[in-house]
């Protein structure tokens, strides 16, 4: 039983929610569509996406075993193998802090440096395309040098997809209604997170380093102890291997401070519909870029 234990008992709440998930699904599967238990399950989709990034970051059991066992969980019960958070994300998104080289950056794409409706609902689409050959590659690789890793990946692309058949084979409508449609939509909130962290942010070499760092948006709300600090965004940047609990005291004590006040946000909520609603008719309402001419005097003044 030692081989069960959790590096950090806050993850009860990780597991509260993996287990949540599945019975929400048979519950509607069995007991017939409910608006406010489908709401609850669309919600459980965002937070399987960011347990499955906690997991890359920090192995949440203290034992191979059941670390591997969680990967083919959360597989299924993301619709998408867990094993692509390492080169689309560690690889690259860590790596480069919404940089050049950053592959799903939110200013590399054809409308440029947004922070808009269109743009956040158009992120995923972007960056998926953008990411796969990367991730490809990164198979490729493991294929030629690392065959035993490749196969663990593949294996967890045929529990993904023997998933969505089996529930396609039971019942196809059911098995749309309440198994892909509902990955699907937390997928794309996994991909437009990235749009709401990093958006108008700065991702010039000098906003990474320094007193100041102006590459990520923080959010202050009640998404934090929902979503397991997914929020507090810079202080995950600058310390990829602490456990998201730990992010709270880093974020008060230091990160904080050191962002933007224009980057440090309240609600997630109220950050969206201010800039995605009421900034379709109102401009005072838009984020202003810190890539833009002018950046660098807001940010010295915002902070």
């Amino acid at each position: 039983m030692m081989a069960w234990r959790l590096r950090n008992r806050r993850d009860v709440q990780s597991l509260a929610y993996l287990l949540a998930y599945p019975v929400l699904v048979v519950a509607l599967w069995r007991g017939g569509f409910s608006w406010p238990l489908y709401g609850l399950l669309l919600f459980l989709t965002l937070g399987v996406g960011v347990i499955n990034h906690n997991h890359h970051h920090l192995r949440m059991w203290s034992a191979r075993l059941p670390n591997r066992l969680t990967d083919f969980w959360l597989t299924a019960l993301q619709g998408h193998p867990a094993c692509v958070f390492w080169p689309a994300h560690g690889r690259n998104h860590h790596r480069y802090k919404h940089g050049e080289q950053d592959a799903a950056r939110t200013y590399r794409f054809r409308r440029g440096d947004t922070n808009d409706t269109l743009g956040w609902l158009m992120h995923p689409f972007e960056a998926v395309p953008a990411l796969y050959p990367m991730i490809f590659a990164w198979l490729g690789r493991l294929r030629r040098y690392r065959p035993g890793v490749w196969r663990y990946c593949m294996a967890q692309y045929g529990v993904w997809l023997g998933c969505w058949a089996l529930a396609l084979a039971l019942d196809p409508v059911k098995g749309f209604l309440y198994v892909i449609l509902p990955q699907l939509h937390g997928l794309h909130w996994l991909l437009t997170t990235n749009y709401l962290q990093h958006a108008h942010a700065d991702g010039r070499p000098q906003a990474r380093q320094g007193a100041v760092l102006a590459y990520a948006r923080n959010f202050e709300g009640l998404v934090n102890p929902l979503l397991f600090n997914i929020g507090l965004h810079v202080a995950h940047h600058e310390h990829s291997r602490a456990h998201w609990s730990a992010l709270t005291r880093l974020h008060a004590n230091e990160y904080r401070a050191r962002t933007p006040a224009a980057l440090n946000e309240g609600g997630l909520i109220s950050y969206m519909l201010r800039v995605f609603v009421a900034g379709l008719f109102v401009p005072a309402c838009r984020s202003q870029s810190f890539m833009s001419a002018g950046s660098s005097e807001r940010r010295r003044d915002s902070v």
